[in-house]
């Protein structure tokens, strides 16, 4: 053993306590495997940290856990705030090894890359540096789930730091931050390879691949199947811009309506082009019939030419001077009174096709499928003329990009082409719910004169990934209904989610909403909310 090696294995053993084999290796990182280091050529100080690194693994983590239940980019996550919390425990024993990590940090990332290595490095540096500041929303809420863990639950416990990063994994999924793991190595120089912690037996990914989520990239990616490419190509995700509509959006700190603030862009989808998967299709077969839609009476109308009533019918009295002078026998039903017929009404659908409506429970279809399911039974119902139904959908990528979708007009037959656009339709990014609701509302106007209706389906709360305030996008919204209400629009929602009360009662009000945490429900539940939407 060099002596270089040899005051690193006494400098493991003063920390540790235990015997550390040290061996030099080729490559880029170090990597703990039981109680062998393998530690890559580089200078003193670095080599250092990497020792307390590993250290720190072996006083304060469990190795080799089980690797199964998370995707890669949840192991790369947990991996890093693993790190993190035991070099705080190693610190918090020998608090002159702070500076052996810190001087070995890497420059900052740059503030504009928003990929998954930049913010990995950039939540290390946040997390070590106690005075370290960040402008990234995401950085910042790291560090302060991080640090409210440490004061609820102390440093020692393991399972309240792995929630951190699953509440972490699932924002980065909200902003759609790619995890590419052949190409992803751990930030800060010091760290392994974290190999250590995970037993990759009995993982989604083969063993090969997890551990490629610390390597360089050595290989290419996995080639995809001619479904994906066509999918996944230019000319597949292109879709054509119709028009485009500014609206304002509400700043609930301001208390103001930022004027022209969000794009609403209309689309002409490509998707009816597309090959129709087994899902799509699936949606189609189980076009069995129409809903039973209800069939309101209007009594304000006025019957005319009546033998009776309470009012003179003026022009049949018109006409009963005229043929008096013809000498002709007239007729003697010149009288207006009230009666009851069918009451005109439109219900404006508004599906929400986000990313998370692809989402598929164990042995269920995904809210999309119902989704269509749902549109297609509108659909025939709107056939019967009992009110007139549209059907649009809507998505959001930051509020420049509101994509809104108009699957079936007003009064327009379920013909192949409609059936087609709904059934192949797809969930894509976020759900900026006011701008879609004003433009809906906007459409609503066009209507003739009778009841006019919006009716929202949603599995989630309003979110944008340009929008970090969870109550930002919830009182825009509050406002879009209040502005549709004044102008006549009767506006409701239904909530695929059994946590939506604390927000879509806030939005939509009292008996204005129902909450399932069963999609498989949402037929009755539209006939219901259909029928309560076209009541007077």
């Amino acid at each position: 053993m060099s002596d270089g090696l040899l005051s690193l294995s006494l400098l493991a053993r003063g920390l540790a306590g235990i015997d550390l084999e040290l061996q030099t290796q080729q490559g880029p990182r170090a990597v703990l495997v039981g109680r062998r280091l393998l530690l890559p050529e580089g200078a003193d100080g670095l080599r250092r940290a990497m020792v307390a690194h590993a250290v720190a693994h072996l006083r304060h983590s469990q190795p080799a856990r089980p690797a199964h239940p998370l995707k890669p980019m949840g192991i790369a996550l947990v991996s890093a705030i693993e790190d993190a919390r035991v070099e705080r425990l190693l610190c918090r024993d020998f608090p002159g090894l702070h500076g052996w990590f810190a001087t070995s940090l890497a420059p900052m990332p740059d503030s504009l890359d928003l990929r998954f290595a930049a913010l990995a490095a950039r939540m290390d540096r946040i997390l070590l540096l106690h005075d370290a500041q960040d402008d990234n929303h995401w950085v910042n809420k790291a560090r302060r789930l991080f640090d409210e863990t440490v004061s609820r639950a102390g440093l020692e416990d393991y399972s309240a730091f792995r929630s951190i990063a699953s509440i972490l994994a699932n924002d980065l999924g909200q902003m759609r931050v790619r995890f590419e793991p052949h190409g992803y190595t751990v930030p800060a120089r010091w760290r392994d390879d974290n190999s250590y912690l995970w037993d990759f037996d009995e993982a989604e990914v083969p063993p090969e691949e997890a551990i490629a989520l610390q390597q360089p990239n050595t290989r290419s990616p996995p080639s995809k199947s001619a479904s994906e490419d066509v999918m996944t190509s230019p000319e597949a995700t292109v879709e054509m811009n119709l028009r485009s509509y500014s609206y304002p959006e509400w700043d609930r700190k301001l208390e103001r309506l930022r004027p022209d603030w969000c794009t609403v862009i209309e689309k002409m989808p490509t998707w009816q082009g597309l090959p129709v998967t087994h899902a799509q299709a699936s949606a189609n077969r189980e076009y069995v019939a129409p809903l039973a839609l209800p069939r309101h009476l209007d009594r304000k109308r006025r019957l005319r030419r009546q033998p009776e009533g309470d009012d003179i019918d003026l022009n049949a009295a018109v006409e009963v001077l005229i043929d008096r002078r013809l000498q002709l026998r007239p007729d003697p039903r010149i009288f207006m009174r009230a009666g009851k017929g069918p009451r005109s009404s439109s219900v404006l659908v508004l599906l929400d096709l986000s990313e998370s409506t692809n989402d598929t429970d164990t042995g269920h279809a995904s809210l999309l499928d119902l989704e269509k399911q749902a549109a297609l039974l509108l659909a025939a119902s709107n056939a019967r003329g009992t009110c007139r139904i549209a059907v649009h959908g809507f998505s959001s990528n930051t509020r420049a990009e509101v994509y809104y979708y108009r699957l079936l007009e007003f009064g327009r037959p379920l013909d192949a082409p409609a059936r087609a656009m709904i059934g192949a339709v797809r969930g894509r990014y976020s759900t900026r719910m006011g701008a879609a609701l004003r433009h809906a509302a906007s459409l609503l106007q066009t209507e003739p004169r009778g009841q006019r209706a919006l009716l929202l389906v949603t599995d989630g709360a309003p979110s944008d990934i340009d929008v970090h305030d969870p109550a930002y996008l919830i009182e825009d919204a509050r406002q879009a209904v209040s502005e549709a209400r004044e102008a006549g629009v009767r506006t409701a929602c239904i909530a695929v989610d059994n946590s939506a009360d604390a927000y879509v009662r806030r939005i939509f009000g009292w008996r204005n909403y129902c909450i399932t945490d069963n999609p498989r429900s949402l037929l009755s539940r539209l006939a219901h909310m259909i029928a309560n939407l076209t009541k007077v």
